[in-house]
């Protein structure tokens, strides 16, 4: 069957669309790294070797393959050979503690790690239950040339893949995401994918990074993989390879567009641009429509899936302090603490229904169910843990995770209200506010901050601009706030150290 017959079918598997490609368009590049570039005939070609070796080591149906190394063709080699052999990638985050990793090797029962030197540093001595395969000396695992692996079933039901939750404490829980899930991030993949040059800045562990590298291979796409992100690389690469799609993070942008000479790169190629995983400034957005050319979509949702809302931000500059409107398909309700419906209007926990939510927490049964909200008809939905309303045209307005809401004195603060304000001092780069202890108030609203304003100075300045309840107890100074590989402010790491101190 012909590619485009499988992309409009109901249900095709990334290892079946790879192998359209390589019989259809075998020359064309499917990714690039660095120098280094592998064509779909070559990668259908490795694929097949790589699945037969893993067959070959005795591992089955849904047995997990575990990834912990930097973006390379070599990574994306080896997440879809466990496709292609019936068996669910596992990448992990670099990131993690030593511990943590062998944890969540064990908790997904991993039988072959894959890692690159990087990875073989983080983990060190800890020993694991999973056999270590190094990425650099992947040649020697493969099976040999012309082999092909037996052929698996497979069907929307089953695993695609587990994506480990990101913390700083504890072990993540693996979200288990079914094929039917990914199929979903394929098909309503948006047109010219299959032309796309989609430049990948982001890790590949995370599902921020998977649902635009995954249509990218699936539509016969190329994917330039980059390292260690870098502004000023991203923009040279894209330029060079006349890049039309990307998918970032709003710290991403903030430095692109901070850069002195953006506006001397070509980026007239771009058809699309997109981000998702943390809140995005208005002021961003409105100077990324003003000097970057292409459309530029916000997605909202959740790795563990649920509903998704989109902001074609061109269309609608008007609404660009929202994050758009639920997609065809996504059914998203705000709810209390009790589980009830809140009035439209009202303020309320965000959960959400679609055709792509995750099977579940890998192992972890209580905490499925409590990530778990039912309609009065029964009807499964995702609790999304953020707080929102929807506004009088149905765009939703999100407020703070709910987790992350600061209770002082009876008075709901929501910590993007204050954060707003304080980001608009001259002398502040950036900022998060949290909750933390007060003998008073119970709680009350600590600020950080990177940028060359004087604490005290901007303080007094905050607290000008606010409500008595609102007022920061203090405003710490730091060289930069810690933030994950694909940008999330790790507050509860800035609430750990002010307590520590």
């Amino acid at each position: 069957m012909r590619t485009e017959a499988m992309l409009a079918s109901e249900f095709a598997t990334l290892s079946d669309l790879i192998r359209g490609h390589a019989a259809e368009r075998p020359d064309k590049p499917a990714m690039i790294f660095e120098d280094r570039s592998v064509t779909y005939a070559e990668l259908d070609t490795l694929l097949d070797r790589l699945a037969a070796a893993l067959q070959r080591e005795g591992l089955v149906k849904n047995d997990a393959v575990a990834i912990l190394a930097s973006p390379s063709i070599d990574y994306g080699c080896a997440f879809m050979a466990a496709l292609r052999a019936g068996c669910i990638p596992a990448p992990l985050q670099p990131s993690a503690t030593a511990e943590q990793l062998a944890a969540m090797i064990r908790d997904c029962g991993a039988k072959i790690l894959f890692l690159d030197a990087g990875g073989t540093k983080v983990l060190g001595d800890t020993p694991v239950t999973a056999k270590r395969i190094p990425l650099e000396a992947l040649g020697d695992f493969l099976a040999p040339e012309g082999a092909k692996p037996e052929p698996v079933e497979i069907g929307p039901d089953d695993p695609f893949n587990i994506i480990y939750s990101s913390g700083t404490t504890g072990v993540p829980k693996g979200i288990v995401q079914p094929q039917s899930m990914r199929w979903l991030h394929i098909a309503r993949a948006p047109g010219g994918f299959g032309s796309a040059v989609t430049m990948v800045a982001t890790p590949l562990y995370s599902n921020t990074t998977l649902v635009s590298f995954i249509p990218t291979i699936a539509w016969g796409g190329t994917a330039v993989l980059l390292g260690k992100f870098d502004a000023h690389s991203f923009v040279s690469q894209a330029a060079k390879h006349r890049a039309t799609h990307a998918m970032l993070v709003p710290v991403q942008y903030q430095r692109i567009m901070a850069l002195p000479d953006f506006d001397s790169f070509d980026l007239s190629s771009f058809a699309l641009k997109t981000c998702t995983s943390a809140p995005f400034s208005p002021a961003l957005k409105a100077d990324i429509l003003a000097r970057w050319p292409g459309l530029l979509v916000e997605y909202y949702g959740m790795t563990e899936g649920g509903g998704t809302t989109a902001l074609v931000c061109n269309m609608h500059p008007d609404k660009l302090h929202t994050v758009g409107k639920p997609l065809p398909g996504q059914d998203i309700r705000l709810i209390d603490d009790e589980g009830a419906e809140v009035p439209q209007g009202e303020m309320g926990e965000v959960v959400g229904r679609s055709a792509g939510m995750m099977t579940g927490y890998h192992g972890r049964a209580e905490a499925t169910r409590d990530a778990t909200w039912h309609d009065a008809e029964g009807n499964r939905f995702i609790r999304h843990g953020d707080v929102g309303r929807f506004d009088a045209d149905g765009f939703l307005i999100l407020m703070d995770r709910k987790k992350d809401l600061i209770i002082s004195g009876g008075f709901n603060i929501y910590p993007s209200d204050l954060e707003a304000i304080l980001i608009a001092h001259d002398g502040v780069t950036d900022c998060a506010v949290i909750g933390v202890p007060s003998e008073q108030w119970g709680e009350t609203p600590l600020g950080f901050f990177a940028g060359p304003a004087d604490p005290a100075e901007a303080l007094t300045w905050f607290n000008g601009q606010v409500g008595k309840t609102q007022r920061l107890s203090d405003l710490i100074k730091v060289d930069e706030l810690p933030r994950s590989a694909i940008g999330k402010v790790l507050k509860r790491e800035l609430r750990d150290r002010y307590l520590a101190a």
